[in-house]
């Protein structure tokens, strides 16, 4: 993805040097730390120039933040998520934590620019938000324009997460994207069959092994919250192939797929490479089963969940009926909940990426427990969406209405919290 070269968002802030002398006087160490990195802190050194300098800082983080006012007065993002560190050059340059960098996808914002200066009693910095544009192949407009299959629901869904941010060109360039991707998706499926195998394991990176694995040894199983992202086909059974240790470990949730003969095409190339296929209904007591053993159980969490199955939770900012089980299943057996997404690059290699542990939010009252969990994974989720929003499914119809009965969620997570009792 490249970044437009005009900036989208200005943000300017200043700040009194004898302020920034105040707080080095007055505050220990650790609670510094809050405040600035220890790069920061070393960058700005000991001398008499270390307040001008961490004021200039500081500043620069102020103008950083003013960048998302709906998420500041919320309280989503705030000055500690950013920081500034030195090029080769001494340059400055914005770092921004996890969390900035999740907003910031959301807002389609590729980097910040920032400009920093102080004279003897202030300090201040400039920051500039580049927006961020995502490429489009010849595919991609030709199929938009003359295969509308499910344009409108493609468009409408990339309206509820990026609407309120981006402008309406930029929508219309995303759903152009996902074409294109959709379009590789389908020419990938059927080459990936005739590869030789050490070439398919060639065409895929695994990033945080050691995250996988340290879940994997805590001997519970592991479950994996993922959705349908990039080539999910490619990126797990070529990735989890370079790890022959865990062939046989993985089993695969999954709803069957139309028509037969491609459910049964995709379960035979999953079984075939050492992969396991559990139906998505009817199997709580099989996926308990599994992480007994330690095996590891992925499901993907993206899709609308009727009925019993599901409850309201939010996502992207409006309820959608979501799948109850995982945060079921995780409160009940302790096992680990590790984010996954896959993503293909510019270079057509695919790269498979899991995120650290969520924690299930375990409180008394079971029925809310379930409930915050799951919206916990559903921010997750959120963060993956938006990491390369046109590889994700945006085909599904995620949001539908509310259901009717106001109280039917609720008995949802109260026949949830009775499994949870059950299987404890």
């Amino acid at each position: 993805m490249a970044a437009h070269d005009a900036p989208v968002r200005c943000g300017i802030d200043s700040v009194e040097i004898a302020r920034i002398e105040r707080l080095l006087d007055t505050t220990p160490a650790d609670e510094l730390g809050k405040l600035f990195t220890s790069t920061e802190l070393d960058d700005a050194g000991q001398g008499a120039g270390r307040a001008p300098s961490l004021a200039a800082r500081y500043a620069a983080k102020e103008a950083c933040v003013k960048l998302f006012p709906r998420e500041l007065a919320a309280g989503r993002i705030e000055p500690a998520d950013f920081s500034i560190a030195r090029d080769a050059y001494g340059a400055p340059q914005v770092v921004a934590s996890a969390n900035a960098r999740a907003i910031m996808d959301g807002a389609r914002i590729a980097g910040i620019a920032v400009s920093l200066t102080h004279d003897r009693t202030s300090a201040g910095a400039v920051a500039l938000a580049l927006a961020q544009s995502t490429p489009i192949p010849l595919a991609g407009r030709a199929l938009f324009r003359l295969l509308p299959i499910r344009r409108a629901v493609i468009v409408e869904n990339l309206r509820r997460v990026f609407g309120r941010s981006v402008p309406e060109s930029e929508i219309a360039r995303l759903a152009q994207a996902h074409y294109a991707h959709l379009w590789r998706l389908g020419s990938e499926f059927l080459r990936f069959r005739w590869l030789p195998a050490a070439k398919k394991r060639a065409l895929v990176r695994v990033e945080n092994v050691d995250t996988f694995v340290d879940a994997f040894r805590g001997g519970r199983g592991v479950l994996i919250l993922t959705g349908h992202f990039g080539n999910w086909e490619v990126a797990t059974v070529a990735g989890i192939q370079n790890y022959p240790e865990v062939r046989g470990r993985f089993h695969f949730v999954r709803r069957p797929i139309k028509p037969r003969w491609l459910d049964a095409l995709v379960t035979r190339r999953f079984n075939a490479s050492g992969f396991g296929v559990v139906a998505k209904r009817g199997s709580l007591d099989t996926i308990v089963s599994l992480l007994e053993r330690g095996d590891i159980v992925v499901f993907p969490f993206d899709q609308y969940a009727a009925g019993a199955d599901g409850i309201d939770v939010e996502f992207f900012g409006e309820a959608a009926g979501t799948f109850k089980s995982l945060a079921v299943i995780a409160l009940a057996t302790g096992a680990p909940v590790l984010p996954a997404a896959c993503w293909r690059e510019p270079d057509g290699r695919h790269v498979l990426k899991f995120e650290p542990p969520v924690p299930a939010v375990d409180v008394a009252n079971v029925n809310e427990a379930i409930v915050r969990t799951t919206r916990a994974y559903n921010a997750a989720l959120e963060r993956l969406v938006v990491r390369h929003p046109e590889q994700w499914w945006w085909v599904h119809r995620r949001w539908r209405k509310a259901r009717r009965k106001p109280r039917k969620a609720h008995d949802a997570a109260t026949a949830a919290g009775a499994a949870v009792e059950r299987l404890k």
